[in-house]
């Protein structure tokens, strides 16, 4: 199908029907047109996936699976920095997963957290339009197809309401947006000054943090994020804190929607550990 065909009105098509520039007005429409589609994406779904997560840090590395579920996710760790489970920490992953069954006030926890965490998300994207002022900064050729390249400057009027989007001042960076789909496949960011919470009394970012997400449809038709990488250096209170995390996220596969957490479980239990 054609790009002029699938393509909301604003997003300027060339006559060969391959997408040309973008006027910063139309740049700015354009992203807040996209993250609305990605706010409705964090909403609950009926297409549920199963993956691998891969998690990294200087220190250390695991492995998990993960299945989500309609009571949230559950998780069953297959590797400690990237060599099998040695039996103690086998028998350790055994014993969690026996409480988490005998106990569902700890799947609710989690489903809990995992709320709060959304809302969080949902905040940073209901800013981002404001945040920034977006330029167009060219299309680049991908496996899944023409991607629009903006390059975004923090935005002078912009005042954060809240603690979660007082994390996007002082940072500058780059957001690709596929054509066809209208989805974002790639944010990178680093911040470009300190940045203090309350003044600097209670929390402060430090200058040349960065952080990298990259999403991806993956099986299944669903857009999923498969990487993220943190790396930021914060103070809060009197306490310092360094973040160098990366999160690989591979492996994707429906569930059946219908699943709860116990289900879930003995799903995780069916799939390969390596």
């Amino acid at each position: 199908m054609l790009f002029c065909m699938i393509l909301p009105t604003h997003v300027v098509v060339a006559a060969q029907g391959q997408p040309t520039a973008l006027s910063q007005a139309t740049a700015q429409k354009l992203v807040r047109t996209v993250l609305k589609t990605e706010d409705a994406a964090l909403h609950p779904t009926n297409v549920w996936m199963r993956y691998r997560l891969r998690k990294s840090s200087p220190r250390l590395t695991t492995t998990k699976w993960i299945v989500e579920t309609r009571d949230g996710d559950v998780a069953h760790l297959i590797a400690w920095n990237d060599q099998p489970l040695t039996a103690e920490r086998s028998q350790l992953e055994t014993s969690r997963i026996q409480t988490l069954l005998a106990d569902p006030s700890l799947q609710r926890h989690r489903e809990q957290r995992e709320a709060v965490d959304t809302e969080r998300l949902r905040k940073i994207i209901h800013a981002l339009p404001e945040a920034f002022i977006y330029r167009y900064a060219g299309i680049l050729t991908t496996p899944e197809g023409a991607v629009y390249r903006l390059t975004f400057q923090p935005n002078p009027s912009f005042n954060p309401f809240d603690l979660e989007t007082q994390v996007l001042k002082g940072m500058a960076g780059e957001l690709w947006i596929n054509v066809a789909a209208q989805r974002v496949v790639r944010l990178q960011c680093s911040r470009m000054r300190d940045v203090d919470y309350g003044l600097g009394l209670f929390a402060k970012l430090d200058q040349g943090g960065t952080l990298l997400i990259e999403q991806h449809r993956v099986t299944g038709g669903q857009w999923r994020i498969t990487r993220m990488v943190l790396k930021m250096n914060a103070r809060v209170l009197f306490r310092e804190i360094q973040l160098d995390t990366q999160l690989e996220l591979t492996e994707f596969a429906p569930v059946p929607s219908a699943m709860d957490y116990r289900a879930g479980i003995a799903l995780l239990r069916t799939l390969p550990e390596h």
